[in-house]
């Protein structure tokens, strides 16, 4: 069993380290490939039954609004241009006005009778799959601190972001690829502190694809050798792990050595798989059209969510795809709101559709969201502002309940009213899912036990299937 995982000064890496004189590649590379496998030299199998295998994590970076995609609220409507009829927040990102009614209808889908607004039309029709989280909330209203508090569950300190602990706690499937890949990430509000391993083994910390900056067709694994012939790579190789594991030997523990001999031979081992896994010309155009790949406005988000479900097939833990950064309207919502989900609509309708044909979604978990909402009040005439008091996110397969709505926000959307869910509790549901106890999995620096959820988090079995 996986049980609480504490760093012990004598690895077994140090052990067989320091009563060799060096390491073959065969015997250096299996060595590597097993320590990835048992998640640091212990058994990685969960704590209990897991619900799901791996997760996709689709971030909205911004911040979309609750009340204009899937938190209808008819008294909003109702009352536009009226003032908040309760205290706003005491502390504010910025001053709002008074309540801005969605400019979007809401109808009812599915069998659930789920509402969702015209923003989204191609993922409305899947609700009965998605479990809707209506009751969110945070505690920092500034991007970076947001992003981080999502991300790691602190807004203040460097911490190992989600997607490090789960492959900390349970390694990898394929020893030919990290366990944790984010596609296009942000490098902006934290940047890469938001896919750290931060205190964690180096081999958790998430392996990017590009950036934000760059366009998914043209995302890639950076630093990849390259150039020359795999036997002369290895050979290469092995005379720098040969020199590498002398200064291993010679220093008993160095972590951060040790994380660059695992990366380097990673890298070589990649070469033969990562290559393979994002050619999507064996990918038929009826799929790559339910991305919607086969449009402009949609091709982006739409190959990364492809990477993303080829990736999960090939073993990866814990895929993310960044929609970055455009969900921050504090004006010209209507233009702003309508242009992003117009981006990322048909890729996360296709991305579900598709798990469920290839039988993956009842153990993959897709979650859906930004790092805050946005407030029900206006702000510059027709924008809305930060507000991580109350905001949604949706899930997907991964064994939540189906057609399912939790929690809820008070009638114009401002607060988290009803069954209020804490980031931190997010992330104790997550690991549940992944069948970790969130409390067992620690990780001691600093004179200290850490975990993912610090002292808090409440698992939210109430939305489990």
């Amino acid at each position: 069993m996986l049980c609480d995982h504490r760093h012990n000064p004598i690895s077994r890496r140090d052990a067989l380290t320091n009563l060799c004189a060096g390491f073959g590649s065969l015997a250096l590379a299996g060595m590597l490939a097993q320590d990835a496998r048992a998640g640091g030299g212990l058994l990685a199998s969960p704590h209990f039954v897991p619900r799901a295998k791996r997760i996709i994590f689709l971030f909205m970076h911004g911040g979309p609004s609750q009340v204009d995609t899937f938190d209808y609220k008819p008294l909003l409507q109702r009352d536009h241009g009226k003032p908040l009829p309760f205290a706003k927040p005491r502390v504010q990102f910025a001053q709002t006005e008074n309540l801005l009614a969605s400019p979007w209808k809401f109808q009812q889908y599915g069998q659930s009778g789920a509402w969702v607004s015209d923003l989204f039309p191609h993922v409305a029709t899947l609700v009965d799959d998605l479990c809707f989280i209506k009751s969110l909330h945070g505690s920092n209203p500034a991007h970076g601190g947001a992003l981080l508090k999502i991300h790691t569950g602190s807004d203040t300190f460097i911490r190992p972001s989600m997607g490090a602990w789960i492959s900390y706690g349970l390694g990898t499937e394929n020893e030919n690829l990290p366990a944790f890949i984010t596609i296009c990430p942000t490098l902006g509000h934290g940047g890469v502190n938001n896919f750290s391993s931060s205190f964690l083994p180096a081999r958790t910390h998430g392996t990017p694809i590009g950036h934000a900056g760059v366009p998914a067709s043209k995302a890639q694994f950076e630093h990849m050798l390259a150039g020359l012939p795999p036997e002369l790579q290895r050979k290469e190789l092995d005379f720098l792990q040969a020199l590498n594991a002398q200064h291993l030997a010679r220093a008993g523990s160095d972590i951060a050595l040790e994380g660059r001999i695992e990366s380097f031979e990673l890298a070589y081992r990649m070469q033969s798989t990562a290559p393979l896994v994002m050619d999507l010309s064996n990918e038929t155009d009826a799929t790559k059209k339910l991305y919607g790949m086969d449009e402009a406005k949609t091709e982006n988000f739409g190959r990364q969510c492809l990477l993303a479900r080829r990736f999960a097939q090939a073993g990866v833990r814990f895929i993310q795809c960044t929609h970055s950064y455009k969900w921050d309207q504090h004006g010209d919502l209507r233009n702003g709101h309508a242009s992003n989900a117009a981006e990322v609509d048909r890729p996360i309708a296709g991305l579900i559709q598709d798990l469920k044909c290839h039988g993956m979604l009842e153990d993959t978990l897709v979650l859906w969201g930004g790092e805050f909402g946005r407030t029900p009040t206006a702000q510059g005439g027709d924008g809305r502002d930060h507000n991580p008091h109350g905001f949604t996110m949706f899930m997907a397969g991964g064994g939540v309940k189906s057609g399912f709505s939790y929690g809820a926000t008070d009638d114009y959307g401002y607060y988290a009213s009803v069954d209020k869910c804490d980031v931190h509790d997010l992330h104790a549901t997550i690991l549940a899912l992944m069948g970790i106890d969130h409390e067992r999995l620690t990780f001691r620096h600093a004179g200290r036990d850490h975990r993912l959820t610090d002292v808090h988090g409440r698992v939210v079995s109430e939305i489990f299937a």
